[in-house]
């Protein structure tokens, strides 16, 4: 039987993705959307790995773009449990944007997401 913190620490998830024309505004840089699509895919991994349940997202919470990610540019999105609730956890998300060619890379948006586990008939269940 592994920890909370265990359990916390062996699902932090990363992926990484490069930016093309297709997922861009007319500014040329990462839709909103598109990034948030891709934080709630990357949470859903994180807190389906810490809980090998099924999960489902109730809330998104103070998404801060905080740097524009402009197209030609590689981005890492980082998931981690922060906290634990009894059926439900919260998954922190940080995307960092880094240049191609250079080793430039910085914090570029951060947000949260939380799930609830649930059963076959769709309740809320024990998260761990």
């Amino acid at each position: 039987m592994n920890t909370i913190d265990e359990l916390i620490s062996k699902s932090e998830t990363r992926i990484f993705k490069a930016v093309f024309p297709n997922t861009t505004n007319h500014y040329e840089t990462l839709f909103g959307g598109t990034a948030l699509q891709l934080m709630d895919e990357v949470s859903f991994i994180c807190a389906t790995r810490f809980s090998r349940k099924k999960v489902v997202t109730i809330s998104s919470d103070k998404v801060d773009f905080e740097k524009p990610i402009p197209e030609g540019t590689i981005v890492e999105l980082v998931a981690k449990v922060s906290n634990v609730g009894r059926t439900s956890c919260v998954v922190d998300v940080q995307i960092y944007k880094e240049d191609m060619y250079s080793f430039d890379r910085e914090l570029a948006v951060k947000g949260s997401f939380k799930f609830v586990a649930i059963g076959n008939d769709k309740k809320p269940i024990p998260i761990v």
